[in-house]
């Protein structure tokens, strides 16, 4: 592989090249051990921890929840009324293309 000086300084630097230029053999590590394993929680623990969560969750207002439901009705309202005239007019083209 052809290097310039600074390559080959910069891989010497990260000890991927040796002081000669050839590549510098790497020492193996053991593998990491394994953690110990942790004590299972409580259903109880569990319950409270799970309360805290949602205590910190910004929950919408009521008259948000009202705003964004009267969104997504509208949209599915229109949307549904788009494939259904897709529906009706590629129908009627194709009973118009095929009928003698």
């Amino acid at each position: 592989m052809a290097m310039n000086r600074q390559q080959k300084r910069m891989l010497q630097r990260q000890g991927q090249l040796g002081a000669d230029g050839t590549p510098a053999a790497r020492k193996r590590t053991a593998p990491p051990a394994p953690r110990p394993k942790e004590e299972r929680t409580s259903p109880a623990q569990f319950l409270r921890e799970v309360r805290g969560e949602l205590r910190k969750v910004a929950w919408p207002s009521r008259a948000e929840v009202i705003n964004y439901s009267i969104i997504v009705l509208v949209a599915l309202i229109v949307l549904t009324a788009y494939v259904a005239a897709l529906d009706y007019g590629f129908g009627d083209l194709v009973l118009k293309l095929f009928e003698r």
